[in-house]
C-alpha cells in the first residue's frame, strides 16, 4: 500500500474545529449582492448550497414601500386593534440578566397587549424623537407576532404585498407557509437565534441590520437550557414604581407619561434551549470554537430582499427611518428536512453536547481526585498528629 495515501493524524485535531475551518476555507463571509431576482434554477442553487444572498431593489415597485409612510397606516388601520409585545429594553426572546442569584440568566419573553393602531404607531414615533443616549425613554413596543399576521391581524394590507415570492414558490413548490409584518423602531432588536423556515425578508421602512452565522457554527453560540421568564404588566403609586428596576412609564404621543407601571419578570420551571453568544461582543459567553466563526453581516434598505436559508443563525437589529419607524415582511416557507443539511447540523450538535459531557465528566473525575488526595493528606496529618501525642503521653 502507498504510504502517502495514509494521512497522518498522530497530531490528533479536533475535528469540531477542523469541520468549522474547513467550511470558513470554501465559503465566503461577505453576503452575494444580486441586481435582480433569480430565475427559479438559480434560487435552488442557493437552497442546495444554503448560502444567503440580497436582492437590492427588489420590492421597490410594491405598493407597500410606495405607499406606506405613517400617515396612511394611521388612516388604513384608524379602526384596527393590534398585538404588541413590550418589554422594558427591547429584549423580547431573548437571554437576558436576572436579579436573583438562582437565574442569573434566563430567556425573556415579552408582556403581550392589545392597543389601538393609532395609538401604538404615535407611541413609536415620539419615542424615537426622544434624545435617549442610546437607552430608550419608556417601555419598548414591537409588532413582532410571527402567527401569519399580514394574512389575519393586518389582512387590509395584505394586497399591498405580493401574495408569495415567485422564484421561490416555484422552484420550493408551496406557497408561503406564513407571512409576517414587523413595525418597530430602533430600540427592538432580536437575540441571534434559528428558525426551520426558508426565509425571505422584505425591507419596506427604514434599515435592517443582520448578523448571520451558518449552521455548522453550533459549537460557537454556546447554546444553553435557561429558565423561561415572562414579562407581566404592574400598576403601582409613583412612590413604589420608582424603587422597580423595570420601569416602564411610557411616553405618550404629547409627550407626556401615562401611569407609572413597571414590568415584572416571572421565572418558570420551564427551560428553554438558547444561544447565548453574541458576535457583537464575542468575549461574552463564548465557548472555544466561537473565535472561529466568521459571521456574514447585511444590511437591508426599503425595497430590498433577503434570502435568509433555514437554520442559518441570525440576529437582527434596526434603525429608523425619518419618521421614526421601521417596517418589513418576511415569508417562511417550509424547508425540506430530506438530504445531508438537517442530519448534518444535528450530528454537529450530539458530538458537541457529547464533548461537553466529556468536559463535564473529565472535571468531576479531578474535582473527585482533588478532593480524594486532601481527604489523604487530611488522614496523614491526623495520623501524624496521633503519633506525635502518642510520643508525648509515653
Amino acid at each position: 500500500m502507498d504510504g502517502g495515501l495514509i494521512e497522518d493524524i498522530s497530531h490528533n485535531p479536533d475535528p469540531i474545529a477542523e469541520l468549522i475551518e474547513n467550511y470558513n476555507e470554501l465559503n465566503s463571509s461577505v453576503i452575494e449582492e444580486l441586481t435582480e431576482e433569480p430565475s427559479p434554477l438559480e434560487f435552488m442553487r442557493y437552497v442546495a448550497t444554503n448560502t444567503p444572498f440580497v436582492v437590492r431593489g427588489a420590492a421597490k415597485d410594491w405598493k407597500a414601500t410606495k405607499e406606506w409612510n405613517v400617515d396612511f397606516l394611521k388612516d388604513f388601520l384608524k379602526h384596527e386593534t393590534v398585538n404588541v409585545a413590550v418589554t422594558p429594553h427591547g429584549n423580547a426572546d431573548a437571554p437576558t440578566p436576572h436579579p436573583t442569584p438562582s437565574s442569573p440568566l434566563v430567556f425573556a419573553q415579552p408582556h403581550e397587549e392589545d392597543q389601538p393602531f393609532p395609538v401604538f404607531l404615535d407611541y413609536l414615533t415620539t419615542q424615537s424623537s426622544l434624545p435617549a443616549g442610546g437607552e430608550p425613554i419608556g417601555e419598548v413596543r414591537y409588532a413582532q407576532t410571527q402567527n401569519d399576521n399580514l394574512r389575519h391581524e393586518y389582512l387590509r394590507l395584505f394586497s399591498h404585498c405580493l401574495p408569495s415570492i415567485p422564484f421561490a414558490r416555484i422552484a420550493l413548490d408551496r406557497d408561503a407557509d406564513a407571512i409576517n409584518l414587523w413595525i418597530g423602531n430602533q430600540h427592538s432588536t432580536t437575540a441571534l437565534h434559528k428558525d426551520n423556515y426558508e426565509n425571505i425578508y422584505v425591507q419596506i421602512r427604514g434599515r435592517k441590520h443582520f448578523v448571520l452565522l451558518p449552521p455548522i457554527c453550533h459549537p460557537c453560540v454556546n447554546e444553553r437550557l435557561l429558565p423561561s421568564a415572562v414579562y407581566s404588566r404592574k400598576t403601582t403609586s409613583p412612590t413604589e414604581a420608582a424603587n422597580k428596576e423595570e420601569l416602564a412609564s411610557s411616553p405618550e404621543a404629547d409627550g407626556s407619561t401615562s401611569s407609572p407601571s413597571y414590568l415584572e419578570l416571572k421565572v418558570s420551571e420551564q427551560k428553554v434551549p438558547f444561544p447565548t453568544w453574541d458576535p457583537d461582543h464575542p468575549f461574552q459567553n463564548e465557548t472555544e470554537y466561537s473565535c472561529l466563526a466568521c459571521p456574514v453581516r447585511a444590511s437591508l434598505n426599503p425595497g430590498d430582499m433577503l434570502y435568509l436559508p433555514a437554520l442559518w443563525y441570525h440576529k437582527v437589529a434596526q434603525s429608523v427611518d425619518n419618521e421614526g419607524v421601521c417596517v418589513a415582511v418576511n415569508y417562511w416557507y417550509d424547508m425540506d428536512f430530506t438530504g445531508p443539511l438537517y442530519p448534518l447540523s444535528t450530528f454537529v450538535r450530539s458530538v458537541y453536547k457529547k464533548e461537553l459531557r466529556g468536559e463535564e465528566e473529565e472535571k468531576e473525575e479531578e474535582k473527585e481526585e482533588e478532593e480524594g488526595e486532601e481527604k489523604e493528606a487530611v488522614n496523614e496529618q491526623d495520623l501524624v498528629d496521633n503519633a506525635e501525642q502518642h510520643q508525648r503521653l509515653t
